[in-house]
């Protein structure tokens, strides 16, 4: 996602540099112009820099761009804490909550670089396809107005439609918790469970993400737009979905570290469903799917059961 934003700020702005924290995979693509392993067959502009020298890529930043793992941003904005300027604005695409601390992205920023102006970007934009051009609708929030309005500007484009929000802990949260429900859409089509159980799974899902949002003081409606219902459909249907891919093999039998191990990106579900399944429990918020799921990824549940035990629930209303 960091390279394919750089291309649309590179649209408007020749001062774009991307940092690869490994040398050798900075010079290879800084001398074959693509980044083989993440965005294989786009072509990277020739202004845009790529190094992995944090200080020529910081130097004289106006906006960072975060887009790593959550599971390794602290790590990693630890080592580049000393030289990022105090005060400029930090972008995070993270999608993700990191585990013992439930801390989200931005709020990982804040710490671990101080207090700065943060927004957070989200919605169905896989990068693979935000990178060929396809037309794709995001939403940026954030607690600076001017922030939120400056990366809309910026970003916005023929092919970007980009909205804002004022609701940054409903647009973070749902684009965390949308892959949990990625890795569970994976599990029914790897069962060849069907669209109408993959259909209901997500129905429900989204109301139990939902309901863990508004216990943290996020808005219901946030859910239902851009950053949830749409990056839901997105990452549950979509063949560049790794969440959904990770559970597909599941749902056929593979184990969860095999799985894993064959995959060079990172599936961010798989630690959330971790944190977020501990954090339900610790506030007593009933999340059915996400329990189901934290057992089959972590105690080694097989997947039907899984399945057969969520379906022979006490029965209940639809909404409370």
């Amino acid at each position: 996602m960091g390279t394919a934003l750089a291309l649309f700020f590179a649209r408007a702005d020749d001062g774009v540099r991307i940092w690869a924290r490994d040398p050798a995979r900075a010079r290879e693509i800084q001398l074959d112009r693509v980044n083989r392993r993440h965005l294989p067959g786009i072509a990277i502009p020739e202004p845009i820099r790529i190094t992995a020298d944090a200080s020529e890529a910081l130097q004289g930043a106006g906006l960072i761009v975060a887009s790593v793992p959550t599971s390794y941003l602290r790590e990693t904005l630890g080592r580049l804490a000393s030289q990022v300027a105090p005060g400029v604005p930090v972008l995070s695409v993270v999608k993700g909550i990191e585990f013992g601390t439930f801390a989200r992205p931005s709020q990982i920023i804040a710490e671990v670089l101080g207090p700065r102006p943060i927004a957070v970007l989200s919605g169905p934009s896989h990068a693979e396809e935000l990178a060929r051009g396809l037309p794709a609708s995001v939403v940026v929030s954030g607690a600076d107005p001017q922030l939120n309005e400056e990366v809309r500007d910026r970003l916005s484009h023929a092919s970007l439609r980009v909205y804002t929000s004022s609701d940054a802990l409903g647009v973070e949260l749902a684009g965390a918790l949308k892959n949990i429900l990625g890795i569970a859409a994976g599990i029914c089509d790897g069962l060849d469970f069907g669209d109408n159980a993959k259909a209901a799974l997500l129905t429900r899902g989204l109301v139990e993400i939902a309901r863990l949002g508004v216990d943290l003081g996020a808005r219901f409606e946030t859910f239902y737009g851009l950053a949830g219902v749409g990056d839901v459909v997105t990452t549950c249907y979509s063949p560049y979905g790794r969440n959904r891919a990770v559970g597909e093999r599941i749902g056929r039998g593979e184990a969860i570290d095999r799985v894993l191990g064959d995959m060079v990106n990172v599936a961010e579900g798989v630690p959330t469903t971790r944190s977020v399944h501990h954090l339900a429990q610790k506030r007593g918020v009933e999340m059915p799917i996400t329990a189901e799921l934290y057992r089959v990824l972590f105690e080694a549940k097989p997947p039907r059961v899984a399945v057969t035990d969520l379906m022979e629930r006490n029965p209940k209303r639809e909404w409370d």
